[in-house]
C-alpha cells in the first residue's frame, strides 16, 4: 500500500503523464491529415487507450494510453500529491493555489468532454427556428401528422437503432423492429444497379432502392449516410399482442421523399434526420452579409443579424453575430461558423458547455498562485539582502 501511494503521489508519474500527453497531442495532430477531427478526438483523446487494428484482423491492440487515461491519472496524481503533502502555511499558499488551478483545469476539461453539446443552426433569410441540429448524430423521427395544427414527434436516437432489436414507446400504437442498420451506406435505384442488387424494403421509396453497406467515413470532408430498414408491427391496445406487419420501410439520410402510412385512423410519417435540440426561444435571420477582400473571393467578414424571441423571459431583440463576437444566451453560445455557396444560408455553431468558465477560473487561480509564490520568495530574498548589507 505504501508503494502504491508513493507511486500515485510521485513526481515521476506527473512527468510521465505530461510526456504521454505531449506525444498524444502530436500523434493526434498528424492523424488529422487522414481522418476527420471528430474521429481523431474519439480515437486519441476520448478513450482510455489508442487501439491499433492489425490489417485483415477483427481484433484491436492497445498501443498507447488515451486521453481519458492520461488525464485521469494526472488528475489523481495532482489531488493525491496535494492531499499527502498538504501543510497550511502562508509560505506554501502559492503552491496550494497553483495545484488548485491545475485541478480545476483538468476537471473542467473532463466535464466539457462529457457534457458539452455542439450543434448547428442553418438559417436562410427570413427563416425562424427553435432548434439546432447535430450533424454527427441521427435520429428516426416518427411523426403523427393527423392533427393539421400540431405534430406529435417521437424521436428515436441512432444509438438505439444500432443496438436495440425491438423498439417500443407509449406514444406509438405499434412496435418498430430494426431489421438492418447501416452506419454508412450507398443507395441506388434497383433498375440502375449493375450487380443485380435487390431492394430490402417493401414499402415507400425503399421498394425501388438497393442499399450497399460501406465502411465508416474517416476523411475530413466525408460524412456517413446512416440507413436502416425498419418493420412496423401493430400492437393490440387491449391485450398487447402483436398483429400482422404493415411492411418494411427504408429510412435514410439520403431519402428526402416523404414516407407515410396509416394506422388506427391516424397518419404517420417516417424521417431519418440529424438529431435536434429544441430551445425555449426562437431565432430569425434578418440579414446575412458577406464581405470579401477587393479583387478576391477570400472572405473578409461575414455576419448574421438575427432576432431573438423568448416568450418566457419577454425577450425580443436584434443581435449581430460575427467572427469573434458570438451570441451568448441561456447557457448556449452561437458562433458565426460558415455560410453556403451563393450566400444562400448562414450556419451558426451552437455550443452548450456547462464548464465553459473553468479554464478562465483555473488560469486566474494559477496566475495568482505564481504571483504569491514568486512574490513571497522575492520579499524573502530582499530581506536577506538588506540584512547582509547592514
Amino acid at each position: 500500500m505504501h508503494k502504491l501511494v508513493d507511486l500515485i503521489t510521485s513526481l515521476k508519474l506527473t512527468i510521465a503523464c505530461l510526456a504521454a500527453a505531449m506525444v498524444l497531442v502530436l500523434a493526434g495532430t498528424f492523424a488529422q491529415v487522414h481522418f476527420g477531427i471528430h474521429l481523431v478526438q474519439q480515437r486519441y483523446f476520448q478513450s482510455l487507450f489508442v487501439w491499433w487494428p492489425p490489417e485483415g484482423r477483427s481484433f484491436k491492440i492497445p498501443i498507447f494510453p488515451g486521453g481519458y487515461l492520461v488525464g485521469g491519472l494526472l488528475l489523481i496524481n495532482l489531488i493525491a500529491a496535494h492531499v499527502r503533502r498538504f501543510q497550511w502555511t502562508w509560505r506554501k499558499l502559492g503552491i496550494h493555489l497553483i495545484h488548485a488551478g491545475l485541478i480545476i483545469m483538468l476537471a473542467g476539461g473532463l466535464f466539457a468532454d462529457l457534457f458539452a453539446v455542439e450543434s448547428q443552426m442553418r438559417l436562410t433569410n427570413g427563416e425562424t427556428k427553435n432548434y439546432s441540429e447535430d450533424t454527427r448524430r441521427d435520429e428516426l423521427a416518427v411523426i403523427d401528422t393527423t392533427n393539421p395544427e400540431l405534430d406529435q414527434v417521437t424521436a428515436i436516437p441512432e444509438a438505439m437503432l444500432r443496438h436495440t432489436r425491438v423498439i417500443k414507446h407509449p406514444s406509438l400504437p405499434f412496435q418498430i423492429v430494426v431489421r438492418n442498420f447501416f452506419q454508412n451506406s450507398r443507395l441506388q435505384m434497383v433498375d440502375e444497379s449493375i450487380n443485380g442488387a435487390q431492394a430490402i424494403a417493401d414499402r415507400g421509396v425503399g421498394a425501388q432502392v438497393s442499399v450497399q453497406p460501406l465502411s465508416r467515413a474517416t476523411a475530413p470532408n466525408e460524412r456517413n449516410i446512416v440507413s436502416a430498414v425498419i418493420e412496423i408491427v401493430p400492437v393490440d391496445p387491449a391485450g398487447g399482442a402483436t398483429q400482422i406487419s404493415l411492411g418494411r420501410w427504408l429510412v435514410s439520410d439520403a431519402v428526402a421523399a416523404q414516407q407515410t402510412f396509416s394506422w388506427m385512423n391516424r397518419t404517420w410519417q417516417l424521417v431519418m434526420r440529424p438529431a435536434r435540440y429544441y430551445k425555449p426561444y426562437s431565432i430569425t435571420l434578418q440579414k446575412f452579409t458577406h464581405e470579401r477582400y477587393a479583387g478576391t473571393e477570400i472572405p473578409k467578414n461575414f455576419a448574421s443579424r438575427v432576432t431573438l424571441v423568448d416568450p418566457e423571459r419577454s425577450t425580443n431583440r436584434d443581435v449581430l453575430i460575427y467572427m469573434n463576437h458570438p451570441l451568448r444566451y441561456r447557457g448556449e453560445t452561437f458562433y458565426q461558423a460558415a455560410f453556403e455557396k451563393g450566400d444562400a444560408a448562414t450556419i451558426l455553431q451552437v455550443v452548450h458547455n456547462p464548464s465553459s468558465l473553468a479554464p478562465y477560473i483555473a488560469c486566474i487561480i494559477v496566475a495568482v498562485g505564481l504571483l504569491v509564490q514568486f512574490g513571497y520568495h522575492l520579499v524573502g530574498f530582499a530581506r536577506q539582502r538588506r540584512r547582509a548589507i547592514a
